[in-house]
């Protein structure tokens, strides 16, 4: 067995496993109005937005928390309160976002799909063309309850040709997989810290449409979620208007200057699908299939039907894995018993080699697959 002498590596869609120098950048205090601060984030807003190419066009307003706070953040704020949102929902995390309209008072279509499948362009067009009093979509790019990427491109050209506007939750795929605004318009795009860019969890952001969020005053439900009055008082006055999340900032511009030496999406992308090639072929060989097919699979999380035999229970399972040093997640379906491993973070193909070693021997020792 891999000998362990680390913390257990994170196998989940975020938080991740960080490098040692993400992790140092933490260890200063800063304080929250001086300067040298002010000074990262203006830089990090301003590389997050570069990677989409949209320096023309939007900004970045971040927002402390975890990455559902934007995302309701950016609802609440880009979507008038009379106004109307078609939602393809292929998955737990587009479900929540029908929720969040819901609890804003903001009218709702869902467009149901099955989860292991991506959403279609023509059905979202379709959707639109019926009902005009829809305003903007809502689209979840990568939906890690299963691990299903939804065609972007396609679905971003069916909203702009009815003249809608879309709204994306790049939480799982931002800075792992191409998305420029040059190319593929949207008025809102939706991520995090802790996720591809292999930062540490705390902040969202949301890289809106400068226009759009000019527009946007009075919007919001919320004082602390308007991201029109945030993004206001930081072009006034370069600081966060609350407490921000100082050592999560700072991790993120660490992580940035990793991410460009690395080599930027291309790079990061690449070692994504390799790490999910790796774990795929490697459980193959073990009896355990996908849920997903691969031709709609995202290399950010797979999702894997659970063995099929009485010894096996999840938890058990689970803590063999961990104490072999990894971190796996529970699936999100509730008709079918799954579990899911993450491709992303700071982690190599080697790493997933070791992880289906570490699933191998957990199995045979619960005795679900026998002994070589």
């Amino acid at each position: 067995m891999h000998t362990i002498d680390r913390d257990p590596l994170l196998l989940t869609p975020g938080p991740l496993t960080t490098t040692l120098r993400t992790k140092q950048a933490m260890l200063h205090d800063w304080g929250s109005w001086d300067s040298a601060f002010n000074r990262i984030t203006g830089d990090v807003c301003g590389q997050l937005v570069d990677i989409v190419h949209g320096t023309e066009t939007h900004v970045c307003v971040p927002l402390q928390g975890s990455g559902t706070f934007s995302v309701e953040a950016a609802l609440g704020t880009l979507v008038p309160r009379g106004g109307k949102v078609l939602v393809p929902n292929n998955g737990a995390y587009c479900a929540r976002i029908v929720r969040i309209l819901k609890i804003l008072g903001r009218d709702v279509v869902e467009l149901p799909a099955a989860e292991d499948c991506p959403i279609d362009p023509v059905a979202v067009e379709a959707a639109l063309i019926t009902d005009p009093r829809i305003g903007h979509v809502a689209l979840v790019h990568c939906e890690t309850g299963t691990g299903v990427l939804n065609p972007l491109a396609e679905i971003a050209a069916a909203v702009e040709r009815q003249q809608r506007s879309l709204i994306i939750d790049a939480m799982s795929s931002f800075g792992a997989i191409e998305i420029d605004a040059r190319t593929m318009p949207f008025e809102a795009l939706i991520a995090a810290s802790g996720k591809c860019l292999e930062g540490v969890p705390g902040m969202g952001f949301v890289i809106a449409e400068r226009a759009k969020l000019e527009a946007s005053a009075g919007n919001c439900h919320s004082l602390a979620m308007d991201l029109h009055d945030q993004w206001v008082y930081m072009q006034r006055t370069t600081q966060w208007r609350f407490t921000p999340p100082t050592h999560v900032v700072v991790a993120l511009h660490e992580a940035l200057a990793q991410y460009q030496e690395e080599g930027g999406v291309v790079a990061r992308g690449a070692r994504y699908q390799a790490n999910c090639d790796a774990l795929t072929t490697g459980m193959a060989r073990l009896g355990l299939r996908p849920y997903v097919p691969a031709q709609a699979q995202a290399p950010i999380i797979v999702t894997f039907h659970a063995p099929e035999h009485a010894a096996y229970e999840f938890q058990a399972f689970y803590q063999g894995v961990r104490e072999r040093g990894f971190i796996l997640y529970p699936g999100k379906l509730t008709q079918i018993e799954t579990f899911r491993v993450g491709c992303v973070g700071a982690l190599k193909p080697q790493d997933m080699l070791h992880v289906v070693e570490a699933i191998a021997s957990t199995l045979t020792a619960m005795g679900v697959l026998a002994a070589s």
